[in-house]
């Protein structure tokens, strides 16, 4: 860290991390390097290179492959890593942003940056929420964390088939928990995931598009769905309107906090507090 005298609430992003890395395949990472660098992180990008075997793998586990490099690094860290997807848009002033979780505290498994169906169990007199988020896109793991994550990858491709589809990243918080780390998510999401629909998880079911449903700033840079010809600005904001319309209605219908972990807590006020005000916010 830059400074041991640094309270916890002033800790930045930048101040913590270690190492952070653009998970990729084809998809074009420049501009999202150039900005974590320049939000002072030591960014490196870890892109798949194909192999023979991979020609029938699903993408869904391709994906779980290249997590699982970056949490193998990231396991003989001594600082928690950042690990964001090719298609992460960051927000300005990324890197100075607040530390969404204690660092000084030693059972932190994950921290999503960007959430997707989020929810919080808690709120710390700090401010710090637990909760839980599906999706990949961009999250913070600890070392310990990270040595939890390979086992649950190596568990869970002993019974998958590599051309069957999961949604393995529905099961972290799950399995982070059962073994006694806490997982948090920030107050507002630190970036958009920016990536077109995704066909694979249409074909089973599933909504093909997850925007952040509340931003914390503008974004660094126009996310794909809206340059896939040429910036779209129509584009950009009715499908920002649409995640932020979406986010409140999870709020109003007890999906960000569930009614029965406000009736469970000592501290109701708190949970109702974050969660209100997380969405009292006019940018899109």
């Amino acid at each position: 860290m830059n400074s041991q005298n640094q309270t916890f609430s002033s800790l930045q992003i930048a101040d913590v991390i270690g190492r952070a890395f653009i998970i990729a395949y084809k998809e074009q990472t420049n501009l999202l390097q150039t900005v974590l660098i320049k939000e002072g992180l030591q960014c490196e990008v870890l892109r798949q290179k194909h192999q023979p075997q991979y020609k029938n793998f699903s993408p869904s586990y391709l994906c779980l492959l290249n997590h699982l490099r970056a949490w193998q690094i990231a396991a003989r860290e001594t600082q928690p890593t950042l690990i964001v997807e090719a298609d992460f848009v960051p927000v300005l002033g990324f890197g100075k942003l607040p530390l969404p979780f204690d660092p000084n505290q030693t059972n932190v498994g994950m921290c999503w940056l960007y959430t997707c169906a989020s929810q919080i169990y808690s709120v710390s007199a700090n401010g710090y929420a637990e909760g839980f988020s599906v999706s990949t896109v961009a999250y913070i793991v600890t070392p310990q964390g990270a040595a939890k994550l390979i086992k649950f990858a190596e568990e869970l491709m002993k019974n998958l088939e590599p051309n069957a589809y999961s949604t393995w990243d529905t099961y972290l918080d799950n399995f982070l928990r059962r073994h006694k780390l806490k997982n948090y998510i920030p107050f507002r999401n630190y970036g958009e995931h920016g990536g077109l629909p995704n066909l694979e998880h249409s074909r089973h079911g599933l909504s093909k598009t997850h925007r952040a449903d509340v931003l914390c700033n503008q974004l660094a840079f126009m996310p794909m769905y809206a340059t896939n010809q040429g910036v779209n600005y129509f584009t950009f904001f009715s499908v920002r309107l649409q995640a932020r319309i979406k986010g409140i209605g999870r709020l109003l219908t007890g999906k960000f906090l569930r009614l029965p972990i406000l009736k469970r807590s000592k501290v109701p006020a708190r949970l109702a507090n974050f969660a209100i005000r997380r969405q009292l916010f006019l940018y899109i």
